[in-house]
């Protein structure tokens, strides 16, 4: 497989670095299952890393909420890698060139305070919990990269690290135990204009059952979770695609506020 993956994962680099539409992988290297299309992302990985997109120090999951699911009609998770490249904090700036068709996502995010090793899951939620040393808003930035993503199929974008772009991480809330995360509440707007709002409990009853399903679904294909790894765990709402010199604002009762501006 490493041969099929390595050509799968060549074409896919070749069009996140030119910023090309993508429009499906030849038959014989399109992946036919999960493990197939997690191998070609890690090796995805590894080519954008050597052509200096840098490390993957974040990690994202895809239709962890019930708007996502049904807008992207895929009815289970996905998970992605977030290069440290690709990361701003609170206040963010990106340039509207720089993607295909830019989407943001009203994120719930937190950071790892401890390692979670393949070799010890299954992990209970408690364990995860116990492994969380802050809490933050987030945007996810995405971006459609794709002649048709709705044709292409999940495996094509889990390859492809489900839309992802980078982020804007908001400020870390260390003292997070004394929230209840399922009922977090964010609002997102776009120039002023509400776009979508939600709670925590949006995120697959609970945020934390999210972050639970990554790292044992993750382990499965042999992947640990290092201590300062930060998890977007799902957006609130819709995707929202962005024009040029838009801003958003995401307002987190109460993690606090987030903004994304495209020049």
């Amino acid at each position: 497989m490493r041969a099929q993956a390595l050509a799968a994962a060549e074409l896919l680099s070749r069009h996140r670095l030119d910023r090309l539409v993508f429009a499906g992988f030849p038959a014989e290297s399109r992946p036919r299952h999960e493990a197939e299309a997690y191998e070609v992302q890690n090796v995805l990985h590894e080519l954008l890393a050597d052509a200096g997109r840098g490390e993957v120090v974040g990690h994202k999951i895809g239709c962890t909420t019930p708007t996502m699911q049904a807008y992207l009609n895929i009815p289970r998770p996905a998970a992605g890698g977030v290069f440290d490249s690709t990361v701003q904090h609170v206040d963010g700036r990106f340039r509207h060139a720089d993607f295909v068709r830019p989407g943001v996502e009203c994120e719930l995010a937190v950071r790892l305070s401890r390692d979670l090793e393949a070799r010890d899951a299954p992990f209970a939620r408690a364990e995860v919990a116990a492994a969380v040393g802050s809490v933050m808003a987030a945007i996810e930035l995405v971006d459609d990269r794709y002649s048709d993503w709705g044709g292409l199929g999940a495996l094509t974008l889990i390859a492809d690290d489900f839309f992802g772009a980078g982020c804007v991480l908001g400020s870390e809330r260390e003292s997070w135990q004394e929230l209840d995360l399922n009922i977090v509440s964010a609002r997102m707007t776009v120039n002023g204009v509400e776009v979508g709002a939600g709670v925590g409990a949006d995120i697959l009853g609970d945020p934390l059952t999210a972050l639970m399903w990554l790292v044992n679904e993750m382990a499965g294909y042999g992947h640990s979770f290092r201590r300062g790894a930060f998890v977007l765990l799902g957006s609130l709402v819709q995707t929202h695609w962005v024009e040029q010199h838009d801003v958003v604002v995401v307002e987190n009762v109460p993690l606090g506020r987030v903004t994304a501006r495209f020049d």
